[in-house]
């Protein structure tokens, strides 16, 4: 029988939106690099991208 894995020794990254460490899961096994969020919530709250024609830079005078 294999030696079972402990939780802590698994890999961790933080999480690009709330920043709290989310560790590695096996559904995550082929996309691990690709992962960026810890949670549905997270990915969906993302903070929006600059650079997408924000209205930000117009002058308001």
């Amino acid at each position: 029988m294999p030696k079972p894995i402990r939780k802590g020794d698994l890999p961790q990254k933080p999480c690009q939106a709330c920043g709290r460490p989310f560790a590695w899961r096996k559904k995550w096994a082929r996309v691990w690099d690709e992962v960026k969020y810890c949670s549905e919530r997270c990915r969906r709250e993302r903070k929006p991208s600059t650079g997408s024609g924000s209205d930000s830079r117009r002058d308001l005078g």
